[in-house]
């Protein structure tokens, strides 16, 4: 009787869509991690409140930078994300932190992934490296980013899921990002920094349609798939409106976590369409 059932299960599930399948084998892997990833987890509890009552700039890539000194980041706290060790004045004030949330592969192969990691190796200075545990397998096996600290994040679950505003824990899974700065926020509140200033956060691109960087880009020159070659989004104006909907209320959760633990986050960007922050020019920080 019972291996007559067993038969009758497993033919009911082969009618299943592969969708149900595919959730089925998330749902049952999601807290399995790698070695290296569990050991990562755990040594991200020693960040916690690292530099508690200090200030940080997150430096974004959005094309508004061109117009700043970033020399007067010089001795300042600064996050960079994904491409932004290509910024001219990079080497003038160099990162603590660098930021690259978790990698679509498309037109970007695991070869071009390595070759993106050494270039960024090779500009980053002494930056600590927080990554998505999606690539650590990938680091493991080429033997990346020898002799620098990297760290990783297990991004997870949706904001929309998270009602909490209690600062995310870093070292347990968080929520998955639709823009790195937003993962770059979550590394800055847990580290304990208490006042937090946005620069080249422009996310204008469904304003302004051309999608455009503060500087070159090498090796990921192309590999957007988002894009096409021209800059001009490839989604409709339908599918753009629902991405920036749902990347607003991760900024939106950030906020609410942010006044509920005393935390003053800035956008100092000139321009752009981020509203989710007060507003402050840039040079005013210098000036006090």
């Amino acid at each position: 009787m019972a291996a007559a059932l067993r038969k009758i299960l497993t033919f009911g599930s082969m009618l299943l869509p592969y969708g149900v399948h595919e959730l089925k084998r998330r749902l049952k892997n999601r807290h399995k991690f790698s070695p290296d990833v569990a050991s990562s987890l755990a040594e991200n509890r020693q960040l916690a409140g690292l530099h508690a009552g200090q200030r940080c700039f997150i430096l974004g890539n959005g094309p508004s930078v061109k117009g700043l000194d970033l020399s007067r980041l010089q001795g300042e706290n600064v996050i960079t994300v994904s491409n932004g060790y290509l910024h001219s004045d990079f080497d003038k004030f160099q990162s603590r932190y660098h930021c690259v949330p978790q990698i679509t592969y498309g037109l970007m192969t695991s070869e071009d992934v390595v070759r993106w990691f050494d270039e960024m190796h090779s500009h980053l200075g002494a930056a600590e490296l927080f990554l998505s545990s999606t690539e650590a397998e990938l680091v493991r096996k080429h033997n990346l980013f020898s002799g620098r600290t990297v760290r990783y994040l297990v991004l997870g679950e949706s904001f929309d899921e998270r009602p909490s505003v209690e600062i995310v824990d870093i070292s347990q899974p968080v929520p998955r990002v639709d823009s790195v700065p937003v993962m770059a926020l979550m590394i800055a509140m847990y580290l304990g920094f208490k006042e937090i200033i946005l620069l080249g956060v422009d996310h204008d691109r469904f304003l302004s349609s051309p999608y455009q960087y503060a500087f070159d880009l090498k090796v990921q020159k192309g590999k957007d798939i988002t894009v096409n070659a021209d800059g001009t989004p490839r989604r409709n104006r339908h599918d753009d409106f629902q991405q920036a909907a749902r990347l607003w209320r991760q900024y939106r959760a950030i906020s609410n976590i942010a006044r509920a633990n005393d935390i003053r986050v800035v956008n100092s960007t000139p321009g752009g369409a981020l509203d989710e922050f007060e507003r402050r020019p840039f040079q005013a920080w210098f000036e006090e």
